[in-house]
């Protein structure tokens, strides 16, 4: 397997733990212990691989796609939203925290970029493209408002009750099948891909200085 892929692999599994324990952070704060307790507030890979989401797939996509794209889930860290403080609010709190996390990442590496890059090696600094940019996609696919992306929290949060409540119940039945459409057909994951790389090249710009 080529040493890239391997980096790209290595960085996608550290992205998304670091976004599942986000997700339990968050709900801890808000008053909800189950990710504690469920033994999910810890960086160990090994408690949040999903085989296919955070291991096939991602391996499957980047081999068929030469190296170029790849994004992948871990399991989802379990909360209550019962016994969240904002039952409003509480479930997109903890919903945005995950893609948060990954572009304060993508910020923090970005900025060692464009601050550091005269001292840094030209492998080096690829090897930080590589995780401002698997960062700000991951955020970027994750703030689409179908479940089980978290973007679909958010959206049921500032929608009036009534219309969350039917909308809600819609996207929990047909939400994956929709995510599979906008993934595996072509045409529909092009047009998804083009739009996510408006704000993903934005970011990567203000970040890193590089251009995208």
């Amino acid at each position: 397997m080529d040493i890239t892929i391997v980096f790209q692999l290595l960085i996608l599994l550290f992205s998304i733990v670091i976004h599942e324990v986000s997700h339990g952070i968050v709900a801890l704060l808000l008053g909800d212990p189950t990710a504690k307790y469920s033994g999910r507030l810890t960086l160990n890979p090994l408690r949040h691989i999903d085989p296919v989401g955070t291991v096939l797939l991602p391996i499957t996509l980047l081999i068929l796609s030469g190296g170029r794209t790849s994004f992948g889930w871990a399991k989802p860290v379990p909360y209550n939203p019962h016994n969240l403080r904002n039952h409003k609010w509480g479930p997109a709190m903890v919903g945005v925290a995950g893609p948060l996390s990954n572009i304060l990442l993508a910020l923090f590496f970005g900025l060692t970029i464009r601050f550091g890059h005269a001292a840094l090696s030209e492998y080096f600094t690829g090897f930080l493209v590589l995780v401002v940019l698997t960062n700000l996609y991951l955020a970027a696919f994750n703030f689409i408002p179908i479940p089980p992306l978290d973007g679909s929290k958010l959206l049921l949060s500032l929608l009036p009750s009534r219309i969350a409540e039917t909308w809600g119940d819609f996207l929990e039945r047909y939400g994956f099948f929709l995510l599979m459409m906008l993934i595996f057909f072509p045409a529909v994951s092009s047009i998804l891909w083009s739009v996510l790389s408006i704000p993903i090249s934005i970011l990567f710009s203000l970040f890193t200085g590089l251009s995208f």
